[in-house]
């Protein structure tokens, strides 16, 4: 069995928006549907199924500060967990110095074309930013 290597694409974008306005837009179903994906259910085990181009993807939010940062691990098309999960990780910071914020993504997954990453990150954070008005 081929082992899949994973890639870690980290980056932070400036974000003109509060934390508590940004963190249900990172945390709910309905706030990721507006700008994430195409839709996202989530189910009665607290399982999230995030849908793009009518597939799904199920994933657990496996940590989350209120208003700071959240975490979803991606589980198998059985929901079940698997060794070495992909994740998405979503921080907010702000710079002491400038006061500026910052989301900061931690995207760990299959894809391993950084420049495709980045594109992706760039555009959806492009779809964030007219959200939030940032």
């Amino acid at each position: 069995m081929m082992r899949s290597t994973k890639t870690k694409f980290i980056a932070e974008y400036p974000i003109n928006a509060s934390s508590r306005l940004l963190y249900p837009y990172l945390s709910t179903a309905s706030g990721l549907a507006e700008w994430f994906c195409d839709d996202v259910k989530v189910e009665a085990n607290k399982i999230y199924n995030f849908i793009w181009d009518g597939r799904s993807h199920f994933a657990e939010m496996t940590g989350f500060r209120t208003n700071r940062s959240v975490r979803f691990l991606f589980l198998d098309e059985n929901r079940q967990h698997v060794s070495d999960p992909s994740y998405i990780d979503f921080s907010i910071e702000s710079s002491e110095l400038t006061q500026e914020q910052f989301l900061k993504v931690i995207d760990y997954s299959e894809e391993e074309d950084q420049e495709e990453l980045a594109e992706l990150w760039e555009h959806l954070m492009q779809n964030l930013r007219e959200i939030v008005g940032g």
